[in-house]
């Protein structure tokens, strides 16, 4: 028998505003507005502790005298609240009707600069909260539009898979994160063209280099690059030839507007070394991470360089995350990932196996990059099975549950633990067994894994995705030099000790526990069940983890048995402006300690 998700989508006629879900109102600019204020509440509760219950809830901010009230409809262990109209009130009384989540996320930042300062610790610049405050204004303005137009054109256009579908669904972005869908430096008209939300399509700008200032490597052999070299690679996809011996970069379109204006490019221009060609070539399609770009059908996608700031960082691409991906191509080609793929053969690594960078001339430090570059990543097989799990779980305002709740309510009326099962079994533990056996810890949030999925909807397997996104605890680096016959590697070593602590923010809390919020906002399970069925499976994988490598099952005790586990505060984060991608790994950004639901639900054990 099939389940029917419990969450109220559209009030019933005659139904009292008051009681109405605003996260489904019939206006998208209100839906905007409660989306944010939803994702503020829950950045601020769970960075400050505040604890939280069904039922009223008063949030003071006395810095400024006012307090945020509202109503907790679903209160989530995992951190999947949902709450009711918000009220802002002054010393004097109400302010309006609802809180503006604008005025609101000035106020809460005001707030964080009282109690840092009261408890001595460095306060974010008033510029940073000032900028907070401007693309908060930008997110709500940016999910408006794209609530409009899903409202006017619900379905996909003919012919899209269902891979692309599920990348075009994270209409809100993430759910704790005051700013999410801020994209500073793109007009509205480029905003349509270029978003996956508004299922915009484009072709690629290209430039012709000199090869003087041209850089490449690519894995031989690699099957997604059909023997070709990466300049070959691009010409191909281009279809033209740019005569005279030169290479043809590709470039984001917004991109190549702004690289114009850049010194560096702008030299080589005026030096002959590059000229810039405009669009050319079929179109592609932005993926969830908007700068990286899938053609149905072509061989490859291309993940490029794009300067705009999407949530916390702008995603130029490094010298070491270009050479990273081909890194750990070859790492995979001579066995070191074996013992993973053999115990769970549902599991794979998307590569990355070729890229190419145009670089300024040869300085005495070695070359510059310029923000002109591709990261070729193969199509896995078997795309028309994976899903982003983002996608997958992401809200849909005034459209229904989550993609994820529809397709598990299909599978019967009991089936979200048995889906939660499934999951942890064939998407959580084998990255938990890479760890394990190699020390590669992967930054899988919910974006960059995909999870594969039977006709029915069962889950069979996953693949991670992502050349930026790998730890190496420095306790393997000696194993994997060996492998590699190299005496450095571009993986991100850090201590062993650090390496956990990352994995238990984007394995457990930014995945995990997503799926597990998912289902229960949408009333497909309690977050009780949810978590019992995930710490079940856990404790059943403790003899592999620990037969995998020295100390293997550590973090998925850690993971059962401990009673906090880190979290990462993406307000505070925001606010102190730490840039992610560029920023020392040991300060990328805000930690803090928080309730672990996992152990709560029953899952110690004793350690084998």
């Amino acid at each position: 028998m099939t389940a029917t998700p419990t969450t109220g989508y559209a009030p019933a006629p005659g139904t009292p505003a008051a009681t109405a879900d605003p996260l489904h109102a019939p206006e998208p600019r209100a839906a905007a507005e409660h989306a944010h204020l939803e994702a503020l509440l829950r950045c601020w509760l769970a960075e400050t502790g505040h604890p939280v219950a069904p039922g009223p809830l008063t949030v003071r901010l006395p810095a400024t005298g006012t307090t945020l009230t509202t109503e907790v409809t679903h209160a989530s262990a995992t951190g999947w609240h949902r709450f009711g109209p918000v009220r802002l009130d002054g010393p004097a009384g109400p302010l309006g009707a609802t809180a503006d989540p604008v005025t609101a996320v000035a106020l809460v930042a005001a707030e964080a600069v009282h109690r840092g300062a009261a408890a001595g610790r460095a306060a974010p610049a008033a510029a940073e909260n000032a900028d907070l405050v401007e693309r908060t204004a930008e997110s709500v303005r940016r999910v408006a539009g794209f609530l409009a137009t899903r409202r006017d054109q619900p379905e996909p256009p003919p012919g899209t898979d269902g891979f692309l579908d599920a990348e075009q669904a994270l209409l809100l972005g993430h759910l704790r994160h005051p700013a999410p869908k801020s994209r500073d430096g793109i007009s509205e008209p480029d905003c349509a063209r270029w978003s996956p939300e508004t299922r915009g399509s484009f072709p690629l700008h290209w430039f012709a280099a000199d090869p003087s200032v041209v850089s490449h490597d690519a894995v031989a052999g690699a099957p997604s690059l059909g023997g070709l070299d990466t300049p070959r690679l691009l010409a191909e996809l281009a279809g033209f030839d740019p005569g005279g011996g030169r290479v043809l970069v590709p470039a984001h379109p917004w991109q190549a507007a702004d690289l114009l204006g850049r010194p560096r490019i702008a030299a080589l221009v005026e030096d002959g070394l590059l000229e810039p060609l405009g669009p050319a070539g079929p179109h592609w399609f932005p993926t969830s991470s908007v700068r990286t770009l899938y053609r149905p059908g072509a061989p490859v996608m291309l993940k490029l360089s794009l300067g705009l700031r999407l949530t916390n960082s702008r995603r130029e691409s490094t010298r070491t995350e270009l050479l990273r991906g081909v890194e750990v191509n070859e790492l995979l080609d001579r066995g070191h990932a074996d013992t993973t793929f053999a115990a769970h053969p549902g599991f794979t690594v998307t590569r990355d196996p070729a890229w190419l960078a145009v670089d300024t001339p040869a300085a005495s430090g070695g070359p510059a990059t310029t923000g002109l570059d591709v990261s070729v990543r193969e199509v896995p097989a078997g795309i028309d099975r994976l899903r982003c799990l983002a996608g997958l779980v992401a809200p849909r305002p005034g459209a229904g549950p989550s993609r994820l709740a529809a397709l598990v309510a299909a599978l019967g009326t009991d089936a979200a633990p048995r889906w939660v099962a499934d999951y942890t079994d064939r998407v959580l533990v084998p990255m938990l067994h890479l760890y394990a056996a190699t020390g590669i810890g992967l930054e899988a949030h919910q974006q960059n894994t995909l999870v594969r999925l039977d006709t029915a909807g069962r889950v069979t397997g996953a693949a991670f995705r992502d050349n930026q996104g790998y730890y190496l605890a420095a306790s393997h680096l000696p194993p994997l030099l060996r492998r590699l016959r190299r005496e450095t590697s571009t993986l991100a070593l850090v201590d062993d000790a650090l390496a956990d602590d990352r994995l238990c923010y984007y394995l457990l809390r930014n995945q995990a526990f997503a799926v597990v919020g998912a289902l229960a906002v949408d009333g497909l399970a309690t977050e009780e069940e949810l978590l019992a069925a995930m710490a079940a499976r856990l404790r059943a994988a403790l003899p592999g983890l620990a037969a995998a490598g020295p100390d293997g099952d550590r973090l998925a005790a850690r993971w059962l048995s401990a009673g906090t586990l880190p979290l990462k505060a993406n307000l505070l984060t925001r606010l102190h402006g730490i840039d992610e991608v560029l920023a020392p790994l040991d300060s990328q950004s805000v930690y803090l300690d928080a309730p672990n639901p996992l152990s709560a639900a029953g899952g110690a054990g004793e350690r084998r």
